[in-house]
């Protein structure tokens, strides 16, 4: 089986506050190459990298209310605890090794702050968000969410002192993540221990990447990713070997590519122009619902 190799090793850049709760890094959709399309179906990450936030007596930091179309918005919480509501109603709070995986579809309200004790406690906070592109045809689908906690996560012990992989999305060895999601994507968090490695196959014409959340590896026993780079792998060969020079976490993305014009502003991801204006007219008219 053909080695998968590496296009690019990227460093983290433009490093900035969205809202002002979330300090994060734009891995995808923000620069060559990680356009919108480069990635498909995962069209965005911002990283926010572990950050000290102190002990707040005021109102919890983080993004008010604002609404999206089109895509799934992921957010994954490696440290501190985030709450989400939105305009169906739902809503709950992301704690450690947990997720909420919101599905806007034809419009969606919602705004995401530091859990209320964790913001007058303060603490370490480390989270990934990710938009995940909706197909044409179910752009306009109902609007959900998924609230994931590590407890239901697929969880796979590699063996031999290896590590383990949790399962979001997808599925490895005949375990399946709790996550559903519109087309074909695989999304794992692999941990190795120092000086151990494992394998990991997807197919070739999946776009298929990488992020280190912890310590540093090497890639097909070749190439060195340090902490908070994003790793982009070529469409050519299916298998890639990851070892951990220190014990490691590592965010896997997998998925095939939504092969469909993109037409984005601001938070909202379609086909057209004219969806897009449409959307634009749904949203000042109130059909998006109401938040608070």
């Amino acid at each position: 089986m053909a080695l998968r190799s590496i296009e690019a090793i990227l460093p983290p850049d433009n490093l900035h506050f969205v809202g002002d709760g979330f300090r994060v890094y734009g891995i995808l959709g923000r620069r060559e190459p990680l356009t919108m399309k480069r990635m498909s179906p995962f069209l965005l990450m911002d990283y926010a990298p572990v950050h000290y936030f102190p002990p707040n007596n005021g109102a919890p930091l983080g993004v008010g209310s604002h609404p999206h179309r089109g895509i799934e918005t992921v957010t994954i919480a490696y440290k501190g605890k985030v709450e989400h509501n939105d305009s169906t109603g739902a809503g709950g709070v992301i704690e450690e090794g947990g997720i909420q995986w919101m599905t806007s579809g034809k419009g969606i309200l919602h705004k995401e702050y530091h859990e209320k004790n964790f913001s007058k406690k303060g603490g370490d906070m480390q989270m990934v968000q990710l938009w995940v592109n909706l197909p044409a045809k179910d752009k306009m689908t109902e609007p959900k969410y998924q609230n994931i906690e590590n407890k239901d996560l697929a969880k796979v012990d590699l063996g031999n002192g290896v590590g383990s992989i949790d399962i979001i999305a997808g599925e490895f060895e005949n375990n399946k993540g709790p996550a559903s999601s519109f087309s074909p994507l695989s999304l794992f968090n692999l941990k190795l221990n120092k000086g151990k490695g494992t394998s990991l196959s997807f197919k070739e014409s999946h776009n298929t990447g990488l992020l280190i959340t912890k310590g540093n590896v090497t890639i097909n026993n070749s190439e060195r990713a340090p902490t908070n780079h994003f790793v982009l792998f070529k469409n050519k060969g299916s298998e890639f070997t990851i070892r951990a020079d220190d014990d490691a976490e590592i965010l896997i993305l997998s998925g095939e590519p939504i092969d469909e014009p993109i037409a984005s502003y601001g938070p909202f991801v379609m086909n057209t122009n004219d969806e897009i204006r449409q959307t634009i007219d749904d949203f000042n008219s109130g059909k998006f619902g109401y938040l608070d």
